[in-house]
């Protein structure tokens, strides 16, 4: 039986690299999908693949993170995967470490595509310079290296310091001296790399990076500092309009880059106004303990763990504070 070229499926654990594979799925077929964010499902938002366009050209939807279907999404997903339209393409992704996902199984049992999206380290610097390649960055194979050497392992955030090289370096060769010169700031880097996995969600991530700069002796204020800098750049970011294009948004949030405006958009987006305003409120709670004489592993860790979404930690963080 042929696959399916009407339902896709990416899954993996890294989910920066599963939403790339599903847009260059989605772009090789010269379509332009809509996107919904399966833990904002409402239900009906696969109707449209089933509409014909006004202008006859085929529809296309990207479901990202189908871990957060709620009950509902996963019926009319499993519905859709069943009798997909045949003028339209579903692309989800599925961010799991499980060895057999439930909605694996379904779609390979519709034959639709489904493909298991993994990155071994000894493939970073080669997919570094194919990123590099995309953004028009001069980046020698050295310079890959000391890029994974640098910042570590993560997809993200070397495609975002790939982005960084590119407008840092136009129209020069980059190699390990030009890395150094661009993140010589590395505890910097490192803070960034820590609200970025916080902001995300990703709170297992967030706390590794948190033990790995407190064993490096980084100031838990410092630390503390970087995690403040960034709710206000969110904060910013989350009071412009979506309409206004990532280069002025840029610009107007008082940010280097646009990619910058779109990641902090998608954290934005997790966090209602009043969660922000809660957030701010526990940042400030963090900061009077550490002066206070709290303990900077228990205050930011508490700090880190409620930012990605653990309820009890904000509990926790209250209660030592009070103390």
């Amino acid at each position: 039986m042929a696959v399916s070229s009407h339902v896709a499926l990416f899954w993996g654990d890294d989910d920066f690299l599963l939403r790339q594979a599903a847009l260059e799925l989605i772009e090789a077929q010269g379509l332009h999908a809509a996107e919904v964010e399966a833990s904002e499902w409402q239900g009906g938002e696969l109707f449209d693949l089933a509409t014909p366009s006004l202008w006859g050209e085929r529809r296309a939807l990207l479901i990202a993170g189908c871990q957060h279907l709620p009950e509902l999404g996963v019926r009319e997903v499993l519905s859709y995967i069943e009798a997909p339209s045949p003028d339209a393409l579903c692309a989800m992704t599925l961010l799991t470490r499980a060895k057999s996902p439930a909605l694996v199984k379904a779609v390979q049992a519709a034959h639709g595509l489904v493909k298991h999206v993994v990155m071994k380290r000894q493939d970073l610097p080669k997919w570094i310079l194919g990123r590099a390649r995309v953004k028009g960055a001069q980046l020698a194979p050295p310079g890959a290296a000391a890029l994974v050497a640098t910042l570590g392992e993560d997809a993200a955030t070397l495609d975002q310091a790939v982005e960084q090289l590119a407008a840092a370096f136009p129209a020069v060769a980059i190699g390990p001296e030009q890395v150094r010169a661009q993140f010589e700031g590395l505890g910097q880097q490192r803070v960034w790399d820590l609200c970025d996995r916080a902001f995300s969600g990703r709170v297992e991530e967030a706390l590794v990076v948190l033990r790995s700069l407190l064993a490096g002796r980084d100031d838990p204020l410092l630390i503390l500092g970087g995690i403040a800098s960034r709710m206000r750049d969110l904060l910013k970011v989350q009071s412009l309009p979506d309409r206004i294009p990532p280069a002025e948004a840029a610009q107007a949030a008082g940010l280097r880059f646009d990619w910058q405006v779109r990641r902090y958009r998608e954290q934005a987006k997790r966090y209602a106004p009043e969660e922000m305003a809660e957030l701010h409120s526990r940042v400030v709670e963090s900061d009077r303990a550490l002066k206070g004489g709290a303990a900077g592993d228990v205050v930011l860790a508490a700090l880190v763990a409620a930012i990605s979404g653990e309820k009890q930690a904000a509990l926790d963080l209250a209660v030592l504070v009070i103390r």
